[in-house]
């Protein structure tokens, strides 16, 4: 596939996404979720991608964190497939409390780039973050305020699951399907059928995307978080 039919692709399902909140209310068991426009009436509200930016290859995780900090004050997260722990020391430097739950336990990176600055940055050889060294499970999310997914293969529906039994909120970059506890129809995109999937578990559900290559559409519900102009105005 050309960089340009990926890009149409991508901004078509992005757009199916947006029409999520202007359909009718859909039927009591109606279970088609080929229908992803027609869900509960709910609103989505959209943050729309205004990067005119060409797509960066690396630094998801800054990326995130500095969209993270500009939309949630400060909170207890869980970074779900977290890996090396990145994102988690970057919210820490922020004053946030981040968990990495991940079955490898991994080392902090030496070092990242900061793209506020465009330099390197050295982290210190002690720095730690907490880690949980297991799968993630939905009884986990118990004390977190928000859980976050950056394609944490197969925790998708676990994270939306969890988030609605303990209210959290939850920040999800989906990515394969593989693990997951059900498959999209034929024809429906793994986010569309994920999308309709949190809207029935009862969340007020957002996409937006993110500037870096790859699946960077993601989807996020503040669960009893604040947004960071909450804290603001407080």
């Amino acid at each position: 596939m050309t960089n340009k039919s990926a890009k149409l692709r991508a901004d078509k399902l992005f757009h199916n996404l947006e029409r999520m909140s202007v359909s009718p209310l859909i039927e009591d068991g109606d279970e088609d979720t080929a229908r992803i426009v027609a869900l509960h009436g709910q609103t989505v509200e959209v943050v729309a991608d205004t990067s005119r930016q060409p797509r960066m290859k690396k630094f998801r995780f800054q990326l995130l964190h500095r969209w993270l900090t500009h939309n949630f004050a400060p909170c207890k997260a869980a970074d779900i497939g977290g890996g090396k722990g990145l994102l988690a020391y970057l919210l820490s430097t922020n004053g946030w409390n981040t968990t990495v739950i991940d079955p490898i336990g991994q080392a902090l990176p030496i070092k990242y780039k900061d793209l506020s600055t465009d330099t390197r940055v050295k982290i210190d050889p002690q720095a730690t973050v907490p880690h949980l060294d297991a799968e993630f499970a939905p009884g986990q999310a118990a004390g977190f305020d928000l859980l976050i997914g950056m394609h944490a293969h197969g925790c998708n529906a676990a994270i939306i699951d969890a988030a609605a039994t303990y209210g959290c909120g939850f920040v999800i970059f989906p990515c394969c399907v593989i693990g997951e506890p059900f498959y999209p129809p034929l024809g429906v995109h793994w986010l569309e059928s994920l999308a309709d999937y949190a809207i029935r578990q009862g969340h007020t559900l957002r996409p937006f995307r993110l500037n870096f290559k790859g699946q960077n559409i993601g989807l996020y519900s503040m669960g009893r978080c604040k947004s960071a102009n909450q804290r603001i105005d407080e």
